[in-house]
C-alpha cells in the first residue's frame, strides 16, 4: 500500500515535481511513492533519505543515483533548461545542505556550479572565484553562525540570491535562528531568504528563475 496520494500532475502545473520528503518514512513507503512518480513522468527525487536506505533504494529503483551527503536520490533526471544554478556554501559544515540544494538543481535540468569553503572569514575566496557565476540564472548561497555571506554575494552579483541559513554554528547561533535572522534582515537588495537547512526549497526557488529566463 502506497500511503500517500502522489500528485502527477505538479510538474505541469508548477515547474517543480512533487517530491518525496523521506524522513521518517520507511524503505518500502519511499520505493512506492517513487515508483509511482517515475511512473507518471520518468522521473522520481527523494530528499533526506536515511544514509543507510540510499544504497538499497537504489538497488531496487530505474535509473537511480544518489548522494550520501547530501541524502537524496534520484531516478532520471529532468529535461535540461539551458541555465545554470550557482551554488556557493560559507564552511564545511555547511556542505550538506549545499550539496542537497546543488543535486536537486541539477536532477531538475540545471548545470550546477559550486564553490565551497568561501566563508566571511576569508572572503577573499569568493572574491578569488567571482567569475564563475557570470551566467548563472540564480546563486543559492548557504551559511550558518551569523549567516553574513549571502548580503555580500548579493552586493556582488547581479543575479537573484536564495539564501539558506543552516543549523551550524555555537551558543547564540541558535539551532540557526541567528543566521535566518540576519538573511532576512540583510540591506543588501535581490535576496530571497529559506527555511533552515531547507536547500532543497533553495534549489526550488533557483530552478523556477531558471524556467523563467531561460531562451
Amino acid at each position: 500500500m502506497i500511503d500517500a496520494r502522489v500528485d502527477g500532475a505538479r510538474l505541469s502545473r508548477t515547474g517543480v515535481p512533487e517530491v518525496v520528503y523521506a524522513e521518517h518514512k520507511s524503505l518500502e513507503q519511499i520505493e512506492a511513492i517513487m515508483r509511482s512518480l517515475w511512473d507518471a513522468h520518468r522521473f522520481a527525487l527523494a530528499t533526506r533519505v536515511q544514509t543507510d536506505m540510499l544504497a538499497p533504494l537504489a538497488a531496487r529503483l530505474p535509473e537511480a543515483a544518489a548522494s550520501d551527503r547530501a541524502r537524496a536520490l534520484r531516478c532520471g533526471r529532468l529535461p535540461r533548461t539551458g541555465c545554470s544554478i550557482g551554488v556557493v556554501c560559507a564552511g564545511t559544515s555547511d556542505l550538506a545542505v549545499a550539496d542537497e540544494a546543488a543535486f536537486v538543481a541539477d536532477a531538475f535540468g540545471n548545470d550546477v556550479v559550486q564553490l565551497s569553503d568561501v566563508g566571511v572569514a576569508g572572503v577573499h575566496r569568493f572574491l578569488d572565484n567571482l567569475s564563475m557565476f557570470e551566467d548563472c540564472a540564480a546563486i543559492v548561497v548557504v551559511a550558518g553562525m551569523e549567516g553574513a555571506l549571502p548580503s555580500v554575494v548579493a552586493g556582488l552579483v547581479r543575479q537573484p540570491v536564495v539564501a539558506v541559513p543552516t543549523s551550524v554554528g555555537y551558543g547564540v547561533a541558535a539551532g540557526g535562528t541567528t543566521a535566518l535572522n540576519a538573511m532576512l534582515a540583510s540591506c543588501a537588495p535581490g535576496i530571497a531568504v529559506v527555511n533552515i537547512d531547507n536547500g532543497f526549497g533553495a534549489a526550488c526557488f533557483a530552478h523556477k528563475v531558471a524556467l523563467a529566463v531561460r531562451p
